[in-house]
């Protein structure tokens, strides 16, 4: 039996926002685990589906670049909040951002591999960097977007700086309308995927192993029903179309009023503009989602310091 320390569950309250016990209880049953012991309380009806936070586990910038109809998404991290103030890590930022928009790069070993203005490959700057600036720091990803005939609108949630922040985002609306009409209706967009986080464009688009854990979290929660076989199958059904719908941008109700899906917006921005209008395509970044920073029991380290 895996040790259950205050550290993981503080990590599974944070995560979930179940209760302290609760989070003990699940992380005892999933042996530790913390991804298991969340489908546990998930099962149970004690957390969310998602919890969606601000917080994340890693430092650093992300950094978003458009021209015309294309754009293009950053992410490079550093260890500490303070280099990502530091303006020569923000120059970087920048500058690798308009790299991989003039070269059209889509992925981050093309990018270190791509020539830096100042000489060398992006590589050798980054490798300059942590050496000057005395801290690790990784060049992460790259998201692309781009349309045929539109607009490509960029969003930086909190700024740090210009085109520099902590959830970068790009929206990519395809079609005849005017750009006057295109690029507020991408900021709004835009504003609503920053709020949202959805996992894909439709629910065609999101990963078939998430759908198969939301089906197996709502069979174990059906199964407690006691209800008929056929029953527990239409309700397992109906939980993950419920899942899907919320997550898949297209079928998201829309954050500024919370009752129009965002599909029947830009529809309607479409008939109003006489045009077509396709929201095509998006990327949402948010600095460090999906790294786990290591965490530590403070106390109990003090105690091995001690040899206690």
């Amino acid at each position: 039996m895996a040790e259950i320390t205050a550290a993981a569950v503080k990590e599974l309250r944070d995560r979930s926002g179940a209760g302290m016990m609760d989070c003990k209880k699940a992380l005892t049953e999933a042996n530790g685990d913390i991804e298991a012991a969340t489908d546990w309380l998930r099962a149970k009806g004690l957390a969310a589906a998602q919890k969606k936070s601000s917080r994340t586990a890693a430092e650093g910038l992300v950094g978003v670049a458009v021209a015309g109809t294309k754009g293009v998404a950053v992410e490079v991290n550093s260890e500490t909040d303070f280099v990502a103030k530091n303006d020569q890590f923000q120059d970087f930022v920048r500058t690798v951002s308009a790299i991989a928009l003039e070269q059209g790069v889509a992925d981050a070993d093309a990018l270190s591999n791509a020539a830096y203005p100042s000489g060398g490959t992006v590589a050798e700057k980054l490798v300059a960097n942590i050496a000057t600036i005395g801290e690790n720091q990784t060049l992460r990803r790259v998201g692309q977007v781009e349309v045929s005939q539109g607009v490509v609108v960029p969003y930086v949630h909190n700024a740090a700086a210009p085109g520099l922040g902590k959830i970068g985002v790009l929206v990519a609306l395809e079609g005849d309308a005017p750009a006057d009409v295109l690029e507020p209706l991408g900021k709004q967009i835009a504003m609503h995927i920053a709020a949202a986080f959805p996992l894909a464009l439709s629910a065609a688009d999101i990963d078939p192993a998430l759908l198969e854990r939301e089906r197996a979290i709502a069979a174990e929660k059906a199964a407690e029903s006691g209800k008929p076989a056929e029953i527990v199958a239409k309700m397992v059904d109906g939980a993950v179309a419920k899942f899907a719908k919320e997550q898949a941008l297209l079928s998201q109700l829309f954050v500024m009023d919370n009752k129009t899906p965002v599909a029947d917006v830009v529809a309607k921005a479409a008939k109003e503009a006489g045009a077509s209008i396709t929201l095509k395509n998006y990327v949402r970044f948010q600095l460090g989602e999906g790294i786990e920073k290591e965490t530590s029991d403070f106390a109990a380290e003090v105690a091995a310091a001690a040899g206690v």
